[in-house]
């Protein structure tokens, strides 16, 4: 298994949040767009006092970014894979290059390290099939260290959204 290096994230001590900022939490989650003030009037304070608070949570790293969820269906990116990758050498060196190769890969939106028959899961969208088979040839395989690659094909997604708060 690859060293984690400082891209891949590590366990963190929780923050201390108390049910306003849950609350805050949960709103910026549904529509980030919403203004300071219209957070304070959904949870019973003023603008100031939540605009501290979202200052803090931005600073601690609770709210890491502002996003927005793009359908992918919609923009031509519609085939989603899971590929699970194995390295053939495991060593710190080798674990850091892939991770720098594979950053630099549009098509990979997520990479995750893991345990068991594979070292990483790496979740891909591409415009179908052929712009995948392309990826998988002329990208991913060409990653010198890459012992084996299975590719699981998404059929639907039945629950995707943010982390409960």
């Amino acid at each position: 298994m690859p060293v984690r290096s400082k891209t891949v994230e590590s366990p963190k001590a929780p923050v201390k949040l108390d049910e306003t900022d849950r609350s805050i939490l949960r709103l910026l989650q549904q529509d980030a767009r919403r203004s300071v003030k219209e957070l304070a009037a959904a949870v019973n304070l003023s603008p100031t006092p939540v605009h501290e608070r979202l200052k803090r949570l931005e600073s601690s790293g609770v709210i890491r970014q502002f996003t927005t969820i793009v359908d992918r269906s919609r923009t031509g990116k519609g085939l989603m894979v899971i590929c699970y990758v194995s390295l053939k050498e495991h060593s710190r060196s080798a674990g850091s290059r892939f991770i720098r190769q594979i950053q630099a890969m549009d098509e990979i939106v997520e990479c995750y390290n893991i345990s068991g028959d594979f070292d990483f899961m790496l979740k891909v969208v591409a415009g179908g099939m052929d712009e995948y088979y392309d990826f998988h040839v002329n990208k991913l395989s060409q990653i010198e260290n890459i012992g084996n690659v299975q590719s699981t094909f998404i059929m639907g997604v039945i629950k995707e959204g943010p982390v409960r708060i």
